[in-house]
């Protein structure tokens, strides 16, 4: 019998209340919505989700959270069972709500969010050392910044230490920016707006009015940080990787009909997880997560719109 590949995720769980209407209210209005739905979000568990859709038979994907001892952590862990998702190590915290994104979007699809972490900042160092024995049998460990910091710091030494593939989505980027121990990580997987904050361009740009750098600049000077390798999510455009001894590689994106671009994200950096854990090349990995990525624009939503393999191998199978 084949060993049992683990993908262990760490990090956030939401609900998301989702309200649309015509547009935004101004400061002390009220405006009448058009409709509303709560949604299981949150970037951990849309990543484990994310995983868990994609992987192949043989390949468990396990969550590292907590939740609020709550209906919405009742609903959220009911879901993440649903989608294959492994939650033994999720904790239910008691007398502290499940984390929740407030979420409005107007009728040009702009959207204005409130994030109140609830039981995401709960997530201890003493809980990642609880799962250490779970974290030293993965292919591969992925996080997150909507948990606290030094949760993540801890959670990467505790990779390094039983040699476990380590892959940081640095979202949301902090105010000042990442902590050095955070470009530890085998793999930084930013968007471009997430670059810019890294290497402190937009603050840059708007003072002296000048062009970011491209991405490949962009990359290098994330390189210099101390990260081993750095794949930009570039959108439509695809992904560019860069290595620390210098190899460049590019994946152009997939043209779909973009119906909502929410999760499509954390659909590519799942797929990322997904792909380290089959031993499939960087650039197989690059052209597997521009498929996940953009099936999943096709659809409304978090983790439903989340693709299955079938969606992103015919996708693949399209070029």
């Amino acid at each position: 019998m084949s060993e049992i590949r683990k993908i262990v995720v760490i990090g956030s769980v939401n609900m998301d209340l989702v309200a649309r209407a015509p547009r935004m209210p101004a400061p002390g209005e009220t405006v009448l919505g058009e409709n509303f739905v709560t949604i299981p979000g949150g970037k951990g568990a849309n990543q484990a989700t994310a995983a868990a859709k994609l992987a192949r038979p043989g390949t468990e994907v396990h969550l590292v959270a907590r939740v609020g001892e709550d209906d919405f952590g009742t609903r959220l862990l009911n879901s993440l069972a649903q989608y294959g998702v492994h939650t033994e190590k999720v904790i239910i915290t008691e007398g502290v709500a499940s984390g929740v994104a407030m979420i409005v979007v107007d009728k040009r699809g702009e959207n204005s969010i409130i994030v109140a972490p609830g039981a995401n900042a709960k997530l201890k160092l003493a809980d990642i050392d609880a799962a250490e024995g779970l974290i030293a049998t993965a292919s591969v460990v992925v996080m997150q910044l909507e948990v606290p910091i030094p949760t993540i710091t801890h959670a990467i030494a505790v990779c390094q230490r039983h040699g476990v593939f380590t892959i940081l989505d640095p979202a949301p980027v902090p105010p000042k920016g990442l902590p050095r121990a955070l470009y530890g990580v085998d793999l930084l997987t930013p968007n471009q707006s997430e670059t810019n904050q890294l290497i402190g361009q937009e603050k840059r740009s708007a003072k002296r009015n000048r062009r970011p750098p491209d991405a490949k600049q962009a990359a290098s000077q994330l390189l210099a940080h101390g990260c081993k390798t750095v794949i930009l999510k570039l959108g439509a455009k695809g992904a560019m990787l860069i290595e620390r001894h210098g190899t460049i590689r590019t994946a152009r994106g997939f043209k779909v009909d973009v119906i909502d671009t929410t999760a499509a994200g954390d659909a590519f950096t799942g797929a990322l997880a997904v792909a380290r854990a089959e031993g499939m090349t960087f650039p197989e990995a690059m052209s597997f997560a521009n498929a996940a990525g953009a099936a999943c624009c096709q659809s409304f939503g978090a983790q439903p719109a989340l693709p299955e393999r079938e969606a992103v191998e015919k996708l693949l199978a399209s070029r």
